[in-house]
C-alpha cells in the first residue's frame, strides 16, 4: 500500500525519542481500548461454537500467540518509532516494493473486515431491543443503518464522537470487569468439566477464530512517535496491556461457559455475553450488556471508519492513489470514506458473522506473520531475538493453517473471498505501480 512516510522516517533518523505527549498509562489504554473493543461482544458465540466450554482455553492460547507477536512489535516500535504502526515496520524490513504495499492494502482490507465485523455485532445486539421476532435480515439492516449513521458523523466530523471514546471505554471496561467479577461466583462447576471438552482440534480452531480479538495491541506502536521514551515505556506498555486484556478475556470467558450451556450460547450467537448475564443479573444485567457493546461497537465502527479514510486520504492526497479518493464529496467525506463504507455494507451484506469473524482473524494472522517475518531481516537494529521472533511467525503461521482449514469446512466462501482479496491487493499494487511508475517517498 504505498504511503508517505516522509514524518515516520524524520521521527526515526532522530532516535529514539518521542515527544512526550504520551504517558505510560495512555499507552496501555491504548493498548486495552484497541484490543478489548466491539470484538469480544460479537466473537464469543463463534468461537463458543467451536472450543465449546474450552472457549477459556482457546482465549489462552489465543493469548500466547498475541504475547510472542508483542515482542517483534516492542522491538519494532522501539526501533523505528513513528505513526505508522505495522505500515512503517512494512515497508522500514521489506523495502518499497510490491511486497510490501500489497501487504499494507491487505491490511487495509483486513479492518474493512473489522468494519463488518463490528457492525454485525451492532445490529445482533440492537436487534434485542425490537420486539419482533430476531431475524437475519433485521440484524443486517440494523448494522447497514449503523454504517450509514456513522459514515454520516464521520462527515461531519469524527470528533462529534470522538469526544465520547474516552468515557465509551472506561464505561465499557468498568462493565466488563463487574461482569466478571460477578459472574465468577455464580458460575456452574459441571459447565467447565474437562469431560465436556471438544476434541483439541476444535480448541485451536477457536483460538484461530478469536484471534481479531486481540490484533488491536497493534495500536500502540502507532503512538511511539508521541510517547516519552519508546525504547522503554513502548515494551512495557505493549506487555502490560496485552497481559491485562488476557487476563480480563479469561475472565469473561469463564463466566461465560459457567453460566450458560453449549446450546444456550449456540440460540444466542449474535448476543451471548449478554445472554451470559441474564442467569445472575437477570434482565438488567442482560440489558447492560447489550447497552455496552452497542456504545462499544458504535465507538469502533466510529473510530476505524475515520482512520482506514483517514489513510486513503493522505495517499490519495500525496498523489500516490487516484486524486478522487482525496476529494471531498459530500460535507467532509472524501472518496475514501465513501470507498471504505461501501466496502463494509457489501461484506456486511454478503456474510455472517461466523464468516466475518474467521476472515478477520485469518487476515491479521497473516499480516502479524508478515511483520514477524520481515523484522528478520532487520535484526540487527532491533537488537532481538531470533529464536523469539521465528517462534512468533511460525506460531501465527499454524494458527493461520488451523483456522483456514476451519474456514474450509465450516464458511468455504468466506476462504475463497479471503484469497481473492489477498489476491487483487498484490494485483492492485502491482497495476498501479505499473500505471503511474511511482516510488515511496521517504525522507
Amino acid at each position: 500500500m504505498p504511503i508517505n512516510t516522509t514524518e515516520s522516517s524524520n521521527v526515526s533518523s532522530a532516535g529514539p525519542r518521542g515527544s512526550g505527549q504520551i504517558g505510560m498509562v495512555a499507552a496501555v489504554s491504548i493498548g486495552i481500548g484497541g484490543m478489548v473493543g466491539a470484538g469480544i461482544f460479537s466473537i464469543l458465540g463463534v468461537v463458543a461454537e467451536a472450543a465449546g466450554n474450552a472457549m477459556w482455553l482457546a482465549f489462552a492460547i489465543g493469548g500466547v500467540v498475541a504475547l510472542l507477536s508483542t515482542y517483534s512489535y516492542a522491538k519494532l516500535g522501539a526501533t523505528f518509532p513513528s505513526r505508522g504502526g505495522a505500515v512503517h515496520f512494512l515497508v522500514k524490513s521489506l523495502g518499497d516494493g510490491i511486497l510490501a504495499g500489497g501487504l499494507n492494502l491487505f491490511m487495509w482490507a483486513g479492518y474493512i473486515i473489522s468494519l463488518a465485523l463490528y457492525a454485525t455485532a451492532f445490529g445482533g445486539y440492537a436487534a434485542t431491543f425490537v420486539p419482533a421476532a430476531h431475524s437475519p435480515l433485521l440484524v443486517k439492516s440494523l448494522a447497514v443503518a449503523a454504517l450509514v449513521v456513522l459514515t454520516a458523523v464521520n462527515a461531519f466530523g469524527a470528533g462529534l464522537m470522538g469526544r465520547w471514546e474516552t468515557v465509551i471505554v472506561a464505561v465499557k471496561l468498568a462493565i466488563l470487569v463487574l461482569f466478571a467479577a460477578l459472574g465468577l461466583w455464580f458460575i456452574r462447576p459441571g459447565y467447565l468439566s474437562p469431560e465436556l471438552w471438544p476434541e483439541t482440534q476444535w480448541v485451536l480452531f477457536g483460538a484461530g477464530v478469536l484471534f481479531i480479538g486481540y490484533e488491536g495491541f497493534g495500536l500502540v506502536t502507532n503512538a511511539a512517535a508521541d510517547v516519552r521514551d519508546p525504547r522503554t515505556m513502548l515494551p512495557r506498555a505493549l506487555y502490560a496491556s496485552v497481559i491485562l486484556v488476557i487476563i480480563l478475556y479469561l475472565a469473561v470467558s469463564l463466566t461465560v461457559t459457567g453460566n450458560l450451556s453449549d446450546h444456550e450460547i449456540a440460540q444466542a450467537k449474535d448476543y451471548a455475553l449478554a445472554e451470559a448475564a441474564k442467569p445472575f443479573l437477570g434482565e438488567f444485567g442482560f440489558r447492560l450488556i447489550a447497552i455496552a457493546a452497542l456504545l462499544s461497537t458504535a465507538s469502533a465502527i466510529n473510530a476505524t471508519l475515520f482512520g482506514s479514510a483517514n489513510v486513503c486520504y493522505m495517499i490519495a492526497r500525496d498523489g500516490e492513489l487516484p486524486p478522487g479518493l482525496s476529494r471531498t464529496d459530500w460535507k467532509q467525506a472524501t472518496g475514501g470514506l465513501l470507498l471504505t463504507a461501501a466496502l463494509v455494507v457489501a461484506v456486511t451484506l454478503l456474510f455472517d458473522l461466523s464468516g466475518i469473524a474467521m476472515m478477520g482473524s485469518a487476515a491479521f494472522l497473516l499480516i502479524y506473520a508478515a511483520v514477524n517475518a520481515g523484522h528478520l531481516r532487520v535484526l540487527k537494529q532491533t537488537g532481538a531475538n531470533a529464536l523469539i521472533v521465528w517462534l512468533s511467525l511460525l506460531t501465527c503461521l499454524a494458527m493461520f493453517a488451523v483456522l483456514s482449514v476451519y474456514i474450509y469446512r465450516e464458511q468455504p466462501a468466506a476462504i475463497a473471498a479471503l484469497v481473492i482479496i489477498a489476491a487483487a491487493s498484490f494485483a492492485a499494487e502491482w497495476v498501479y505501480r505499473r500505471w503511474t511508475g511511482r516510488t515511496l517517498k521517504d525522507a
